[in-house]
């Protein structure tokens, strides 16, 4: 199968000059720290760490806006920072806290003037934005200004323009930031539905512990720019997913809940919030004890933060000892 991505003993350092004259000294920060990485295409990969970890310059040296102080990379078999033009109509991007959209233009104009920049064909065009509209229920709001949308509406079309030119390679930077449950929800099936349909590879970065397992089928972990592991998402979620957090909310007061696994996280007069060990006692078991023991006015359950989840792999992947693996 052919790779989207190659990467081999990529590496990127930046100096840091401190004081004045005489006195100034350079330092060497080292974002990126001999990454090695294959993914084929039609694979959807979450690429995720802690801020500072060397995500964000990987994906630039990636999408050729940096240029690596040594190592390789590859992306769809071309050189990032040599082909990068040739590169923009193979690819897609969406920035969760940076829009492609013209902000007082409607969807429909966008990707009208997409088409040009792209050089579409007018009946592909005609074709291919027919099926977005459709796919990601984009008429509602077709025609109403980027401006005035909810932040669900507007992800939607901002993934929908970056799909338009047909790339072959996505990259998803924190694409359901800020959305509630249900947009969250309908965009990762549309990114898994483009993923699955169309064989397009994605890149995906998220601190939603969700969207990594709903969207991606691989994770790679870096901490100080370097793989701490490399595993199937599923390996993932049975080592590191054991936890589900629940809250719940009582018409009357809150009645008291003894479970094995189950962790008190906080307790009000008409609330709870628990964590619950999977692995223990199953989250079904858990939500029929709570609805026998009290009168429920509302429950819920989320995943834990992601940055507890990468806390447990750190825990157990020193990246001194190298890149773990299932």
């Amino acid at each position: 199968m052919m790779s989207a991505v190659e990467l081999e003993n990529l590496r990127k350092t930046f100096t840091l000059s401190r004081g004045w004259g005489l006195n100034r000294i350079h330092k060497e920060i080292v974002a990126v720290d001999d990454i090695s990485l294959s993914v084929p295409a039609g694979q959807a990969i979450a690429f995720i760490g802690p801020n500072g970890a060397g995500k964000s310059t990987t994906i630039k040296m990636l999408t050729g806006i940096l240029h690596p102080t040594s190592g390789t990379a590859k992306l769809l078999g071309l050189n990032p920072w040599q082909n990068r033009r040739e590169l923009a109509y193979k690819m897609g991007v969406v920035f969760g806290q940076r829009s492609q959209l013209w902000y007082h233009l409607p969807p429909r104009d966008t990707l009208e003037l997409l088409a040009r920049i792209y050089s579409l064909e007018r009946q592909e065009y005609i074709k291919r934005r027919d099926v977005l509209v459709e796919r990601f229920d984009l008429a509602p709001f077709w025609n109403i200004p980027v401006r005035k949308l909810s932040l669900g509406q507007r992800m939607r079309a901002e993934v929908a323009a970056s799909l338009l030119h047909a790339p072959r390679i996505l990259f998803l930077d924190e694409p359901t930031i800020g959305l509630d449950v249900i947009a969250r929800q309908e965009l990762r099936d549309l990114i898994q539905e483009w993923n699955s349909n169309e064989g397009i590879t994605i890149f995906l970065t998220s601190h939603d512990a969700g969207d990594i397992e709903r969207v991606a089928q691989r994770v790679v972990v870096i901490n100080h720019g370097r793989v701490v592991l490399d595993d199937k998402v599923s390996a993932m979620r049975r080592q590191y997913l054991g936890s589900k957090i629940l809250s719940v909310r009582f018409h009357n007061s809150t009645p008291e809940i003894t479970l094995p696994g189950v962790t008190l996280l906080k307790k009000s007069e008409y609330a709870l919030k628990l964590e619950v060990n999977t692995r223990i006692t199953p989250i079904e078991a858990v939500m029929n004890h709570i609805l026998q023991a009290g009168s429920v006015a509302d429950i819920a359950i989320e995943d834990p933060p992601l940055e507890e989840v990468i806390a447990h792999i750190y825990s157990q992947a020193n990246p001194s000892e190298g890149v773990t693996t299932g």
